[in-house]
């Protein structure tokens, strides 16, 4: 397949129509659905839709997605935003998307196999060939081997697709795979590769030492360019099943949570709790900080880093107990509420093993102290409770000060009882903020100063400051919790 040359990818140059402000659309590609916004450059979100897809398990701790299903998801989204508006008053593409996933591509775009999600703990094996690195080696990457990152996923798919892995131009992640079908460009940001386990935090750039001592073939992987450069225009043929003008400068884009940080603009030092399917207390960093057996290190969308506890479980599994006690969202709110208190049961919330802090993808989720007086809300209370428990446990590792506040982000963070939950549980204030969409708004932002326009979007002032009941969760539950996932982790090995 031939690309359009830039020159005959670009739009003819007309005045800009009258009426409305011009707007960027950001597209967010997550693990559950896909978002789109109009944003202006004051950052008011002027539309936005989402647009949902299944996740996969063929098989016991896989994790899939098919792309075209992204594909899908970005037309539908993208029409819900555009109708009614004119399309000529969009001036750029810009994109946010889940970290960590290899999405095989073929030479014409097309992608290969399903792609390998964040979630998916099948490479378990492969991580030896992680830990039989030199030392110096393995702390010069700054992030501890785990499953469901893009090195230890190639290395999987070299040992069992060796085919598919063969016929690959590109090893791509989500949001680039989303990119690559918009633009023809194969391209990634360093927020998004420095997550791949393949990364050289140094040279920041694509570690070809590391690459040859795993053999896996650096040609894989595409060009790093900067998250706020045009990383190519807009095909005719998904401009028109957009909706769009073909031509559009499409910019290189960030993952979401180095696109969420930017939007929230952190000073270094600064936190960030946000919470969707898993979750995530990001801190920025203005330099690289120093490795840690429990914690990753990434770069954000501009120039500097933030350090990352991550917690694998988070929405995910309250959406799991949700459909396996067949409640209602309102109903599981509800339930939790009336029945929570000190007799409730206890739950481990590892559906998928956990990241921080125990690293451990053998893990798995269960409901502890159940008696013939529990029932559905026991059940849901303790699953709120045992996220909110393992957030809690991830945050330690940061080392905050005492009573150091959270910003809360995120779209799973919108029930006022559960912000409460979750304050109580870390010990900390939470600083609740009008922006849910801080992927999108760090996308659009990135746009924006991509383009040549000054941002004058605010990072959103805390709605509410929500402030932790001490008494809410005894300290003795909270160390019946933890005592009860240290002997989970140990019980948790390969079969």
């Amino acid at each position: 397949m031939s690309w359009p040359t830039e020159a005959e990818a670009r739009p003819a140059r007309h005045a800009r129509p009258a009426g409305g402000p011009d707007v960027v659309l950001a597209l967010d590609l997550g693990t559950g659905s896909l978002k789109a916004a109009l944003i202006t450059a004051g950052g008011d979100v002027l539309r936005r839709a989402a647009q949902a897809y299944p996740a996969h398990s063929p098989q016991p701790g896989w994790s899939e997605s098919h792309p075209d299903d992204w594909w899908a998801a970005a037309q539908r989204a993208a029409q819900d935003v555009l109708r009614g508006r004119d399309p000529a008053r969009v001036r750029a593409v810009s994109l946010s998307g889940q970290m960590h996933g290899v999405t095989l591509t073929a030479p014409t775009g097309e992608a290969l196999r399903p792609a390998v999600l964040w979630s998916d703990t099948r490479s378990a094996p492969q991580l030896e060939a992680y830990h039989a690195l030199p030392e110096p080696l393995l702390r010069h990457l700054r992030n501890p081997p785990v499953t469901g990152f893009a090195g230890p996923t190639l290395l999987w798919l070299a040992a069992h697709e060796p085919a598919a892995l063969a016929a690959a131009r590109w090893a791509l992640q989500p949001k680039d795979w989303l990119r690559l079908h918009l633009t023809g460009e194969a391209a990634t940001d360093p927020s998004d590769a420095s997550g791949t386990l393949l990364f050289d935090p140094q040279r920041q750039d694509w570690h070809a030492g590391l690459l040859e001592r795993l053999g896996l073939p650096a040609a894989l992987l595409p060009p790093i360019r900067p998250s706020g450069s045009v990383a190519g225009f807009l095909r005719p043929a998904p401009a028109r099943a957009l909706g769009l003008p073909a031509g559009l400068p499409v910019l290189t884009g960030a993952a979401d949570t180095a696109a969420a940080l930017h939007a929230a603009d952190p000073a270094p030092g600064e936190a960030q709790l946000t919470v969707g399917t898993g979750a995530q207390i990001a801190v920025s960093r203005a330099d690289l900080p120093g490795p840690h057996p429990a914690l990753h290190a990434f770069r954000d969308a501009a120039q500097g880093w933030y350090q990352l506890a991550a917690v694998q479980n988070a929405g995910n599994v309250l959406e799991w107990v949700r459909r396996t006690l067949r409640l209602s969202w309102p109903d599981m709110y509800l339930g939790a509420q009336q029945t929570a208190g000190p007799a409730t049961p206890l739950f481990l919330p590892y559906l998928t093993g956990d990241r921080t802090p125990h690293l451990n993808p053998h893990a798995r989720a269960g409901w502890l102290e159940l008696g013939a007086d529990h029932g559905p809300g026991h059940l849901a209370y303790a699953a709120f409770e045992g996220v909110a428990l393992s957030i809690a446990q991830a945050a330690e590792q940061l080392d905050l000060p005492r009573a150091h506040p959270l910003r809360l982000a995120g779209g799973g963070t919108l029930e006022p009882w559960w912000q409460q939950l979750l304050a109580d549980a870390l010990n900390r204030p939470l600083h609740v903020t009008d922006a849910p969409d801080a992927s999108l708004r760090g996308a659009a932002r990135l746009a924006w100063t991509g383009l040549g326009v000054p941002w004058t979007g605010e990072a959103g002032p805390a709605r509410v400051t929500v402030h932790p009941s001490a008494d809410r969760i005894s300290q003795d539950r909270r160390e019946r919790f933890g005592r009860a996932a240290d002997q989970l982790m140990r019980r948790a090995r390969p079969d």
